[in-house]
Parts: structure tokens; sequence; C-alpha cells
């Protein structure tokens, strides 16, 4: 089974497993995979599953879709292959890669041990002009507290490059380690999560010591140290 993993500027922003033998990808609300950025198409592309073969096709965009660099029209797709729609990357994971650790999904109404797991991006932030920050090693250490719920009291440390938590299906957020500090991004799920009483728009969200962040139900405390 194959997985998406949706970047921008070196921050992943969704993960998507390829379960249907169509998958569409573009602007309109009614794709599997929405993106909601004036440089994709309203139909933008379709992936394909063929056994075990995932193929990608270009539905005569606007500004086309490349793979590694270069433009497709339609194209079997390989193991780590990057597809460039836009500013967007879209890397492409035929089985689970040695990139991904398991991490813990907080769970609402359930005991903090029988929390299944999700996916953490551990490949290197990018160093371009785009990334606006310099080495990994200046970012400080930090955690999140579990506040209500039957985890109450629960802290899972930040220790990869991007930490996925929430309920999948219902509510998915990332937290990104930066020089800089800690950024919070929307994932995935109809409704947005907030962050002190404010929901996250599509820009993420630099995150302070002591921020409540709400999600699927959650409360959590991001606590920087």
């Amino acid at each position: 089974m194959g997985k998406l993993v949706v970047s921008l500027d070196g921050v992943v922003i969704k993960e998507v497993q390829l379960t249907k033998d169509k998958t569409t990808l573009g602007r309109r609300p009614y794709n599997d995979i929405v993106i909601d950025n004036l440089a994709v198409s309203g139909e933008h592309a379709v992936l394909q599953m063929v056994g075990q073969d995932v193929f990608i096709e270009d539905l005569n965009s606007t500004n086309g879709t490349y793979i590694n660099g270069k433009a497709v029209k339609k194209q079997l797709l390989q193991h780590n292959d990057t597809v460039e729609i836009g500013k967007y990357k879209i890397k492409y994971l035929s089985v689970e890669s040695s990139d991904y650790e398991k991490t813990m999904v907080i769970k609402p109404g359930a005991p903090a041990a029988a929390a299944p797991p999700a996916f953490a991006h551990t490949a290197p932030m990018g160093s371009g002009s785009n990334s606006g920050f310099g080495a990994l090693s200046g970012a400080t250490a930090a955690s999140i507290r579990v506040l209500n719920g039957a985890a109450v009291g629960r802290e899972v440390a930040l220790t990869k490059v991007v930490t996925t938590v929430g309920k999948p299906g219902v509510q998915v957020a990332s937290i990104t380690k930066r020089p800089g500090g800690y950024v919070f991004a929307h994932v995935e799920g109809g409704g947005r999560p907030m962050v002190n009483g404010n929901p996250v728009s599509s820009d993420p969200v630099h995150l302070k010591n002591g921020d409540v962040i709400e999600l699927a139900g959650t409360q959590m405390q991001f606590v920087q140290t």
C-alpha cells in the first residue's frame, strides 16, 4: 500500500494512504486530496492503482504535473518519487520508509496506552532560502501535555522533526521542530484545530511556551524548556 506525503517549503502538511483504485487531486473540495492553492487546478491529477503499481496522470492542468523535476502526462510512480504541483511537493512511498517512526496519537475518551500509532516525518529540514532557518541544532526541547480526558497528565516529547497528533479521520495536525522554534499546522479534518481559542488557518502557527492546543476534543499544552 502506497502513501503520499504532501509538503510545502519543507513542512509536511498532509499524509494520505492510497487505498482506492482512483485518487483524485486538485483544488476543488470534492477531490480525495484537496490542495487549496491557485497554482493547483480544480481537477489537477489522478492516481490510479493497478495491482501493486500506482500511476499518476495529469488532467490537462494549467500549470502541469512534474515528477522529479520533469513534466509528465502519465507515469508509473517509483518509491521516493517526488511529484511537484506548483510549490507543493508530494513524495510517494511504496512501503513504510525508515524515514517514518511511530508516535502516539492522543485519542480522547480512551486510555493513553490504547491509542493507535500515527507517523511522524523525520527527514531533515531544507536549508534553502524558503525555509528561513539555519541548522536544526538551534531548537530547544519541547513537549505537549494532555489537559483533559482519559489521558490527562500524559506528556509526549517532541523529539522528531515533525510529530503528527490527533484522531485520524476526525482531526489531525502536525507540530514541526525548527531551529527558530516549533510550528503547528492543520493536516486533515473538517474542523480547524485551535491555539489559545483561535482557529488555525492554512498558515502554520508559531507555538510559544504555555500555548493551549485544542484538537479532536482534546486540550493540550505546549511546554518548551
